[in-house]
């Protein structure tokens, strides 16, 4: 099968698409430049579609390169038939390529042989002809100084046929199907961990986590993502013992009744090497690969719902060019201020220390009162850790000259940041503390902006995350941070490098060549002097051009996502029509009389023509919602002031498969598991809620013990 009908049996795209998509992928043109800027290629495909082709594309590519290294064995073992070089190369799938070479593989030294090199085959030739009427007469032969025994040649013999039966396809993918379809996946305490004196303490408290899992069977095939690697998690941590169980006799009787065809000596024999086949072999291999097969779709799973939520993390509501008074709130540490001008520049620092021990509130009112006046603060930013309730609740009785909104801001992964090579760089001459204070109020200002400097996984939403596949983590994280920056654009005098490496076409070396010719030459004035960034070149330009913006540019089109290719195209539309291109921004009345299919041509669609009109009406347009200001229940400060029945505000900050949790103003977030997030049935949490939304809870459970409030939906 050749790569272009690979992708187009896997994805049932439309030939053409996929075509023209693998093309330009082989060009190196990135995701969002293809989905915004190539549409008529690709027949309007979108990120997702064109990202389905880009993994199938790989998968292909691994399975081909896989390919040729085995053929590349056999060849030089001498093996290679024309009927086993067909069987490779048309091979669709990994496992039964595998299976393929398994026959052939390499292997440690194994009973199988060992008994070859003892002179055996031949006995296990004869015994699986099964026409042998004295075996023991005839396997008596076989003795010698190695082989001592009749018993010892029989035995030897059968380590050979149990590896033969190993290698048998038919039989592996009999098993596999058998696996797929009853396997059971059970656990069992691990009691000597559990009970460990030593550890006491945390174990104790760890092991609480895996409890429900102490004793657990379920359907391999049916167990829920988040739900296996728990379970798995507790395996790795000591706490349970895992297995996974089919029923052994069956199985075994189903691998005999494919190879026995006799009744004698011979078939008793064979009987015995299908059980040392199955027990030693077949099953701890193909019960292993089903659970890493389950392990890597529950993987799959993991990575799509933490791809969603940071989606919605990143594409967060921004306060916008707002200055801002950040607030890392503590007790006996007090409370880290700075202030922050509307770029996020940092003006100011201090610690004030308004709760206990220390208790100077009033001093600390009068501060953060003369700050706000004197930085003209338009919104304060508390970041939602230790103290935070408390300190939300004596800043909002300050008495403000000039209005200011207050925020509770998540500081998840703050101190990741401000520890980073990143955070030392921007700020060489202050410590974690005053960086972990800016990093909250930049968030207030812009989400996006800000959260690109931190490790994706560090940033506390979604499910395990630290037990999936890493790589596969990070190539799926990385790529809904570039397309959340590309969906936004980004202003190229003010983002950062962090920013700037997510811009398509553009990477960490010329974001870093970009930061530097802008200190050297002063803020760019058109989308044209990009060009003149050492190492960026005509590719790189063409990929990124229509992500950055030029704010105030004499041209208008270069603060919009019109890409600078239709420039000429858009001057054209102004001159037919008598007028300037800056008198169709933001004129909607004069955009809609465009005959927009008089400049249909062989590279420009309708798509496209129609996505600049729309660009021409709101050049530049954030798409994200304006923050809102939140407030908690000021009645509710720990678990133990909860009550069955209770409405609470709260706000989402973590969704998983099961559920999502709520953040209602306390150190333990409440649980709305997907069974009370409706009546009706739910098979997407994320099509109910969203990250960071704002909503009303009832209280329906609180296990004050092991920290744990069950949840329900009210709107």
């Amino acid at each position: 099968m050749q790569l272009l009908s690979y992708i187009i049996q896997q994805t049932q795209l439309s030939s053409k698409s996929v075509e023209n998509t693998i093309s330009l992928l082989n060009e190196s043109s990135t995701i969002p430049f293809i989905s915004r800027y190539r549409k008529e290629m690709t027949g309007n495909l979108d990120e997702v579609q064109i990202g389905d082709i880009l993994k199938y594309k790989e998968i292909f590519e691994a399975l081909e390169k896989r390919k040729k290294a085995i053929l590349k064995a056999l060849e030089e073992q001498n093996v290679l038939t024309d009927e086993l070089t067909q069987k490779v190369t048309s091979s669709v799938d990994l496992i039964a390529l595998e299976d393929l070479y398994l026959p052939f593989k390499k292997k440690r030294k194994t009973k199988a042989e060992t008994a070859r090199l003892q002179g055996l085959e031949p006995l296990a030739k004869m015994m699986m002809s099964q026409r042998v009427n004295n075996l023991e007469a005839t396997a008596s032969k076989f003795t010698s100084n190695e082989v001592e025994t009749i018993e010892n040649a029989l035995e030897g013999a059968r380590f050979i046929i149990a590896e033969w039966i190993n290698e048998r396809t038919d039989i592996r993918n009999n098993i596999r199907q058998q696996i797929e379809r009853f396997a059971t996946i059970s656990t069992k305490e691990v009691k000597t961990k559990t009970n460990d004196t030593s550890t006491a303490v945390s174990a104790s408290s760890k092991a609480q986590k895996f409890k429900d899992y102490f004793d657990w069977n379920e359907s391999l095939k049916n167990i829920p993502s988040h739900r296996l690697l728990a379970i798995l998690r507790a395996e790795k941590e000591g706490f349970i013992r895992v297995k996974i169980e089919i029923d052994d006799e069956k199985a075994i009787q189903n691998m005999a009744n494919r190879i026995i065809r006799s009744q004698n000596d011979c078939a008793d024999q064979i009987q015995l090497a299908i059980q040392d086949a199955y027990k030693r072999l077949l099953y701890p291999s193909l019960s292993n690969e089903a659970l890493s097969i389950a392990k890597e779709k529950a993987d799959e799973d993991a990575i799509i719902v933490f791809s969603k939520n940071l989606k919605q993390l990143l594409l967060g509501a921004p306060l916008g060019e707002k200055r801002i008074l950040a607030i890392d709130p503590g007790f006996r540490s007090g409370c880290k201020i700075v202030c922050l001008n509307e770029q996020g520049d940092l003006e100011h620092n201090e610690t004030i220390f308004p709760h206990a021990p220390q208790n100077n509130m009033i001093e600390a009112i009068k501060k953060i009162s003369f700050l706000a006046d004197a930085h003209k603060i338009d919104a304060i930013a508390i970041g939602n850790g230790t103290a935070s309730r408390e300190t939300e609740q004596f800043v909002k009785k300050i008495q403000f000259k000039n209005p200011v909104d207050v925020f509770v801001v998540s500081e998840a992964g703050a101190s990741i940041y401000s520890a980073s090579k990143i955070a030392r760089d921007e700020f060489p001459n202050y410590d974690v503390t005053v960086r972990g204070s800016v990093s909250i109020g930049r968030r207030l200002q812009d989400p996006l902006a800000e959260l690109v400097k931190i490790d994706a996984k560090s940033i506390g939403v979604g499910q395990y995350q630290h037990d999936v596949d890493q790589t596969k983590l990070k190539k799926s994280l990385d790529t809904v941070v570039e397309s959340c920056v590309n969906t936004i654009g980004i202003n190229i005098n003010t983002a950062s490098e962090s920013l700037l490496s997510y811009v398509s076409g553009i990477g960490p070396k010329i974001a870093q060549n970009i930061i530097t010719y802008r200190n050297e030459n002063g803020s760019f004035t058109s989308r044209t002097a990009i060009k003149k960034v050492p190492s960026l070149g005509a590719k790189a330009f063409e990929q990124a051009a229509g992500f950055l913006r030029i704010k105030n540019a004499k041209n208008p089109l270069d603060d919009s996502a019109v890409h600078p290719e239709n420039y000429a195209l858009v001057d054209k539309i102004a001159k037919d029509n008598k007028k300037n291109v800056s008198d169709f921004i933001g004129n909607k009345e004069l955009l809609v009389k465009i005959p927009l299919k008089n400049y249909i041509s062989s590279t420009v669609g309708l798509p496209t023509l129609e996505d600049i009109v729309k660009e021409l009406e709101k050049p530049g347009a954030d798409p994200r919602a304006k923050a809102k200001m939140f407030s908690f229940d000021k009645n509710i400060k720990t678990i133990e002031d909860l009550r069955i029945g209770q409405l609470l505000p709260g706000i989402v900050n973590n969704i998983t498969n099961f559920g999502c949790f709520v953040n209602i103003g306390i150190k333990e977030s409440g649980l709305i598991h997907v069974s009370n997030l409706s009546e009706t049935f739910v098979k997407d949490v994320s099509a109910i809620v969203a990250l960071q939304q704002q909503i009303i809870a009832k209280v329906i459970e609180v296990d004050v013990d092991r920290k744990r409030i069950q949840l329900a939906l009210v709107k």
